[in-house]
């Protein structure tokens, strides 16, 4: 992790910026430094993010106005491409921007991912800038869990608080109708969206578990952030729609 461009573009900046950190906070603990780091970059991200969770938001509030779009066009896929483009450009979405937002923040959350489960194992002196110090005394208990071991409750909380980050970002999966014929589009979307609210949480429980309480840690902070974004951006609809 000591080479190549992520390391240099990505890697590096965000590994020294935690070690600064633990400079900063009272007993140069790692807990504080990681809750610090991921609350800095996630804003840093905000931005970009913001487009994403209200093109999400404003997505799920004409999921009736698309439906009907398909319904009353379904035999012609021509003019129901041509009716759902209008209805995106009338509301002001681009559908493609959370494609976009996501790979913009790949790197960056990949680096943070690195940081807190590799960088805290052994901290690494050779990585650190020559303005940046290590402190004498690292403080790695963070409440009553040493963030360098595992820890079940930890990950627990990080499934969590991930199934209810999904849980307010994904749309409502279709509903089955009875007796209604189901096309494979419908069927798949229901499937993707059972999956990604039960399976997600259950990948961050285990990936959590499996490797520190820090990386419990980064992905729990995270996640309250974006619950909080997404509480509020559906607030801000609701006063705009009073």
């Amino acid at each position: 992790m000591n080479t190549g461009i992520f390391s240099t573009i990505f890697y590096k900046p965000l590994y020294n910026t935690l070690i600064l950190s633990l400079s900063a906070v009272p007993g140069a603990n790692v807990g504080v430094a990681i809750v610090f780091l991921t609350l800095l970059v996630r804003t840093a991200l905000l931005p970009l993010s913001h487009k994403s969770v209200v093109s999400q938001a404003k997505m799920r509030a004409i999921a009736p106005e698309l439906e009907g779009i398909k319904e009353k066009f379904k035999e012609d896929k021509q003019e129901q491409a041509k009716k759902t483009m209008d209805l995106y450009k009338q509301h002001g979405i681009n559908p493609f921007s959370g494609c976009i937002v996501v790979f913009v923040q790949l790197p960056v959350l990949f680096a943070l991912y690195f940081v807190f489960s590799k960088g805290l194992h052994t901290l690494n002196t050779d990585t650190l800038y020559s303005f940046v110090h290590m402190p004498a005394v690292v403080g790695m208990n963070f409440l009553w869990v040493n963030l360098a071991e595992k820890s079940v409750v930890f990950a627990a909380i990080a499934a969590i608080a991930q199934y209810f980050q999904i849980k307010l970002s994904l749309p409502p999966a279709p509903p089955k109708a009875e007796g209604a014929p189901q096309s494979f589009k419908d069927d798949f979307a229901r499937s993707f969206n059972i999956q990604m609210r039960f399976m997600l949480p259950l990948i961050v429980f285990g990936v959590s578990y499996s490797i520190s309480a820090a990386v419990a840690l980064y992905w729990t902070t995270s996640n309250l952030f974006s619950i909080g974004h997404e509480l509020y951006v559906k607030r801000k609809a609701l006063a705009i729609k009073a």
